[in-house]
């Protein structure tokens, strides 16, 4: 009897309008190449797919022989999820079109659509869809995990900026859910992540901006506690317009760290204001002149160019390993204990990472969407990022390390995107009170679990 992956190649090599890769074609190597090298899996299958029915066509026989199948947009999955080992891989690299209806402020953007190739259409126009900060970021994923970024605040989540989708389902069908159709299904596909289909479009709402003022600085060691506990008591009444990103690592090598501080324990921060140019200068003003800031720099930016600031930091090929919490608020004690923990951090590119949510997001209530804890403010990422293959245990010891100590003080809660691939454990906990609801969904739409490679929410044994 064929092996079930056999089976699937059968039918795919008769109906597939795209092309179907195995791992002795030239162009697997690539195909099968995702972000995060420390999550790198070796599929048997990679189908990729010309267009929606190529799609359905993908995953009709894949479901009924039970194949593990992965979704592939930008193939940037912290856990690994974009791939996997010895199964299926859907990748909607070709599904990249994005339709703008500027009067309405609507973009309708196909499901392999990369984070910059929405900004690069929405610009064209002036207007911006509020998501991730790595433009090479797969859109979908982002999305249906929640999705943050520099605009969180401004203009709520990635999820609360979602007007309809259409879907795959596990059966192969084409399924639309928005606020008058499948409104469970809308409900829980904004933060309930891939459990329930292969999103092949989304309707985006989108929003006046062009530019931005940022403002960037490092603090060296013994001013990093000071300037924690100020983030704290300023943000909770901080005005939407500002975004306030926090990061504890070693001075970088690169010429923007000033000399004396590179390779030592830092704080470097960035501020971001989305509104009038003059009230965000004097602001920065007043935030800057508070402490003894080093390297200082206050500039206007396109929007496109902020959206890729960060791509050289965060590049395909690297290892990556995430730990991620909620705070209602930072205490001494774990300010104490984040600083300290640069003491023996591994890898110049890991990062402590604390961003303050508030703003348009907090205004959703908790049960309009799929997404999690609202109400716990302070979103804590350990996020360690290295090279060398041997130093895997080296560097996701640290997190694990750091975390424990840090649990104690966090309220019940994570950010499904910042997940690693180890914390299944985790699952029910991120979706809290919103979990029977979620469960009740997922045996509507995929009662199978066929949509399992996923923080998963797992309705029936796989």
């Amino acid at each position: 009897m064929p092996d079930a992956i056999d089976e699937v190649y059968s039918v795919l090599a008769r109906s597939l309008r795209g092309r179907l890769l195995r791992q002795h074609d030239a162009e697997y190597v690539q195909a099968h190449t995702i972000w995060n090298a420390a999550a790198q899996r070796r599929p048997a299958l990679i189908a990729q797919c010309a267009g929606v029915a190529d799609v359905a066509a993908a995953v009709k026989p894949a479901s009924a022989a039970g194949v593990a199948t992965a979704i592939r947009c930008g193939g940037h999955s912290l856990a690994g999820f974009s791939s996997c080992e010895g199964g299926l891989v859907i990748d909607l690299c070709a599904l990249r079109g994005v339709g703008l209806d500027a009067a309405n402020r609507v973009a309708t953007v196909q499901g392999g659509c990369l984070l910059g190739t929405i900004d690069t259409a929405t610009q064209r126009a002036g207007l911006v869809y509020p998501a991730g900060v790595v433009s090479h970021t797969g859109a979908a994923g982002l999305i249906l995990g929640g999705g943050t970024g520099w605009l969180t605040r401004k203009f709520g989540l990635s999820c609360d900026n979602v007007e309809g989708f259409t879907l795959v389902t596990a059966e192969g069908e084409i399924v639309r859910a928005n606020a008058r159709e499948n409104e469970d299904l809308f409900w829980a596909l904004r933060g309930g992540g891939g459990n329930f289909g292969v999103v092949v479009e989304f309707q985006l709402k989108l929003h006046p901006l062009t530019h931005v003022l940022l403002g960037c600085a490092y603090y060296g060691e013994e001013d990093i506690a000071d300037r924690l506990r100020f983030f704290r008591e300023f943000m909770p009444d901080a005005p939407a317009e500002l975004k306030w990103n926090l990061g504890l690592r070693l001075g970088p090598e690169h010429a923007d760290c000033p000399e004396e501080l590179r390779g030592r324990p830092v704080l470097s921060e960035s501020l971001l204001w989305a509104g009038n140019e003059a009230e965000g200068r004097e602001l920065f003003r007043r935030l800057y002149s508070r402490d003894s800031p080093q390297a200082v720099k206050i500039e206007v930016f396109l929007f496109l160019k902020l959206q890729t600031m960060a791509d050289a930091e965060f590049p395909h090929g690297r290892r990556y390993y995430t730990k991620s919490g909620y705070f209602k608020s930072l205490s001494d004690a774990s300010i104490s204990r984040m600083i300290a923990a640069l003491g023996s951090v591994p890898s110049h590119e890991t990062q402590i990472e604390l961003v303050y949510l508030g703003g348009a997001a907090a205004k959703i209530s908790a049960d309009d969407t799929a997404f999690g804890d609202r109400s716990s403010p302070f979103i804590l990422n350990l996020l360690a990022a290295w090279d060398e293959p041997e130093r895997d245990a080296e560097n996701a010891s640290w997190v694990r390390t750091l975390f424990a100590d840090l649990r104690p003080e966090m309220t019940p809660g994570v950010y499904v995107n910042f997940m690693s691939g180890d914390e299944d454990d985790r699952v029910k906990e991120a979706y809290s009170v919103r979990w029977e609801k979620l469960l009740a969904v997922k045996r509507k739409y995929d009662p199978r679990n066929f949509f399992r490679l996923n923080q998963n929410i797992r309705a029936a044994k796989s």
